[in-house]
């Protein structure tokens, strides 16, 4: 909200404090001031004219003037393409301290220059608020302009201080320059005369206006019909309020119509009564053609924005734009007036769509107190009479219900104190209530407030006892210690797991990535382990964050992608994150691996990024929670073959619940993301945590001796390796005790000369007792008794 110490001056005394206490206090009072700045700047400054003005002998852009300044005649080499000889013009003397430095005598080009003739955007002024032909050129003062004034910028209504204050989301009654004046009012303790126009709009003969609404979104709409007015320059006051607040002065008529949404904060249009045939105004939507509006651009409707339209033809953009078609002229001799309460999300939407974020559309989208139209158009009519000369005014008519209803809240000064934790006394919270305009009443022992139409926040006393400390300051607040309970401070469970994973990942030579957690649609779609579906945001920033993902690889496989197309060949990532849907939230565990996971090369060492590196990550994770191998189970992958290889890819299991997948990455999937040959796998950290965990048991090292048998077979090819190691522990039983302690692959042979579908395993076996010296028979028999298990189950037949 911009508001300038000229506009607070027309409303209350402020002559005895500065703008910088006027800031203070009002930022103390819950409204940031997020700036505060002067409408311009210069010192040393005065009006001349130009007496004469020639081409610089040496330049083709210079001029030389001679320009009286009241008490001297200045010689002035001036840059600017449209100085002339008989301009009043603003002059910066010899010492002008400009918001772009001081001012100099000096020589340009061999000719003498005390001074500079100045434009406005070397005087500070915004340039957002000034014409093109102002910003290229020096500032052209009007002709009886007097010569040797010592403060121009006071002469042009430019000796004026913004502030600009940023409102909180629930107050959006001080959008309105009148409810900023009289909450400034209340945190000072001055009394505010607002303008007084009630009622102003009831007079008017009859009329033949028609206004009608076709959808919800216009609950309301007030028209009037303005017969005749005179089309001119707006008071000067007028102006200065407008510039000060941004907004250009076009004439008096389109100047009121912005000065009144200033002032009351409700937008209202002015439509070229000629233009509107039969006059009649309909709001309607479910348009879906083009559209021209005032800003000469053309915009495409849809069904969804509301329109104003005549005769079943759109005239404005409701709540944004007017049209081109309907607009004020110079020759406009009538006018009618449209002031409505529209759908602020559908004001939103479509100002969003159309990318016209308008004074208007802004004051809609945050919410219009409902008695604002009806004030809007007396204060309108007030001004046009004032200053337009209008005449002919018609009846005011009327479309459905603005839906206020007057609201009353009560409290008492022991349930303000118990809720604050403070002692104010009764003159004091009276004071303040008085001062918001509340028209507080005592009865017995209850202050009974009467809610102003624009206070929409005001719902209880949680807002009645907010009101009394941020005017009656939060320094009045008491000082206490909270009292807290004494904890421990250590990790959970959870956190000490995901701080041993992060630390386990970056010790194996994996690094840590952070990814976004909204995603797009087809990120969303190719999701790997969902946790149920994905939740779609309503207002996304872009289509790249359009979902809340529910799984991390698509996001890791970009990071992957990026380092590829770097020229990194070694990218080994994971991510910890939390995945979601609108039901619940889990913690995933998401890893890639490509090139070598650790690399020494002066000796030839590596660990290459493989299957079996990554299924290596997961045992020890698995391992380190306390789940013991025999509960481990990696089976064929069958339920995602769309983004691991078919083959290559297995699926984990502890017990009889799924937490993963390791794999390969698909070929065709690796193609689209551009990760190709790369190893994945996505683990679902929280139901690996959730799992009971075995109880560590304290078992002494067996001091019997060992024995190593070992056993080369050959099988088909398509029996899993496990499948045999598994099988083979389980036959180890000798006086109920098994003995056999580790099973270990330590060859696998395919090829020539041996058929395409088979294959050759070789095992090494670790006989060992806990109880007694193994005999070579009971070695011997447990180990035929192996063999012959392989040979039966498993159609195993011995590599001689």
């Amino acid at each position: 909200m911009l508001i300038s110490r000229k506009w607070l001056e027309q409303y209350m005394d402020i002559s005895d404090l500065s703008m910088e206490e006027i800031a203070d206090k009002v930022t103390r009072a819950g409204f940031e001031v997020e700036a505060m700045y002067p409408m311009s700047q210069g010192t040393n400054l005065v009006i001349g004219e130009v007496l004469t003005c020639e081409p610089h002998p040496d330049s083709d852009h210079l001029n030389c003037t001679t320009v009286n300044v009241g008490d001297a005649v200045l010689d002035i080499v001036c840059g600017a393409p449209n100085v002339a000889a008989g301009q009043k013009v603003i002059v910066a003397r010899v010492g002008a301290q400009l918001p772009d430095g001081e001012i100099k005598a000096g020589v340009i080009r061999g000719q003498k220059s005390n001074g500079m003739i100045c434009s406005l955007t070397e005087l500070g002024v915004d340039k957002h608020s000034l014409s093109e032909k102002q910003i290229n050129g020096i500032e052209v003062l009007p002709a009886d302009a007097p010569v040797g004034n010592s403060d121009p910028l006071k002469y042009l209504g430019l000796d004026d201080v913004i502030l600009d204050i940023g409102l909180t989301p629930n107050r959006n009654d001080c959008q309105a320059a009148f409810n900023m004046a009289l909450e400034i009012g209340a945190i000072l303790d001055r009394p505010v005369q607002i303008p007084e126009f009630d009622h102003v709009a009831d007079q008017g003969t009859a009329t033949q206006l028609k206004v009608d609404s076709l959808t919800a979104k216009c609950p309301s709409f007030l028209g009037k019909v303005i017969g005749s007015i005179t089309i001119k320059e707006s008071p000067q006051w007028m102006k200065d309020l407008l510039r000060a607040s941004g907004v250009h002065s076009i004439n008096n008529v389109v100047d009121i119509s912005n000065i009144v949404m200033l002032e009351t904060g409700q937008p209202m249009h002015f439509y070229n009564k000629d233009a509107i045939h039969d006059q009649e105004i309909t709001v309607a939507d479910g348009f879906d053609e083009d559209y021209t509006a005032l800003d000469g651009i053309t915009y495409h409707l849809q069904p969804e924005d509301i329109v104003i339209t005549n005769q079943g033809k759109p005239i404005g953009i409701a709540g944004i734009m007017g049209g081109d078609d309907s607009k004020i002229e110079d020759d406009t001799k009538g006018l009618i007036i449209e002031c409505a309460q529209f759908d602020h999300v559908s004001i939103r939407n479509t100002a969003r769509r159309l990318n016209l974020n308008t004074e208007a559309s802004i004051r809609y989208q945050k919410g219009i107190e409902p008695l604002a139209s009806q004030k809007a158009l007396d204060r309108a009519v007030q001004l046009l009479i004032e200053y337009a000369d209008a005449k002919d005014i018609e009846e005011t008519v009327v479309y459905g219900n603005n839906g206020y209803e007057p609201k009353t809240l009560t409290c008492t000064l022991d349930q303000i104190n118990n809720r604050l934790g403070t002692d104010f006394d009764e003159e004091e919270v009276f004071d303040v209530f008085r001062r918001l305009h509340f028209e507080p009443k005592k009865v017995n022992d209850t202050f009974v407030c009467s809610i102003p139409s624009s206070r929409t926040d005001m719902e209880g006393i949680a807002d009645l006892s907010e009101e009394i400390i941020r005017i009656l300051g939060y320094d009045r607040l008491p000082s206490t210690l909270p009292m807290l309970e004494m904890t421990e401070g250590k990790l959970n469970p959870k956190q000490q797991m995901i701080r041993y994973v992060r630390t386990m990942m970056t010790q194996r030579g994996l690094q840590e990535a952070i990814t976004y957690t909204l995603i797009s649609t087809e990120k969303k779609d190719n999701a790997i382990l969902p946790v149920g579906e994905a939740t779609e945001l309503a207002l996304p920033i872009s289509e790249e964050r359009h979902w809340i993902r529910t799984s991390i690889l698509p996001s890791l496989l970009d990071v992957v992608a990026y380092n590829k197309a770097h020229s990194i060949t070694n990218v080994n990532v994971f991510e910890l994150s939390d995945v979601e849907n609108l039901d619940t939230y889990k913690k995933h565990l998401a890893f890639v691996l490509s090139g070598n996971l650790q690399e020494t090369r002066w000796d030839g060492f590596s660990i290459p990024a493989d299957f079996y590196t990554a299924k290596g990550l997961v045992e020890e994770l698995l391992d380190h929670v306390g789940v013991a191998a025999q509960r481990i189970q990696y089976k064929e992958n069958h339920s995602d073959v769309t983004h691991f290889h078919p083959y290559r890819s297995c699926e984990v299991w502890i017990d009889k619940e799924m937490v993963g997948y390791i794999g390969q990455i698909h070929p065709q999937y690796g193609k689209d993301t551009k990760c190709d040959d790369v190893v994945m796998a996505e683990l679902d950290l929280d139901a690996i945590i959730d799992v009971k965990k075995s109880k560590i048991k304290f078992t002494p090292i067996s001091k019997y001796q060992s024995v190593t048998r070992d056993v080369a077979c050959v099988i088909e090819r398509n029996i899993p390796v496990g499948d045999i190691v598994t099988a083979i522990q389980r036959n180890g039983r000798l006086n109920k005790e098994n003995i056999i302690q580790n099973v270990e692959v330590f060859d696998v042979y395919q090829g020539t000369p041996m058929p395409k579908n088979l294959k050759s395993v070789a095992f090494s076996i670790l006989f060992q007792s806990n109880k007694e010296t193994l005999k070579d028979e009971d070695i011997n028999e447990l180990f035929n008794k192996i063999l012959d298990m392989l040979e039966k189950d498993y159609g195993a037949q011995l590599r001689k």
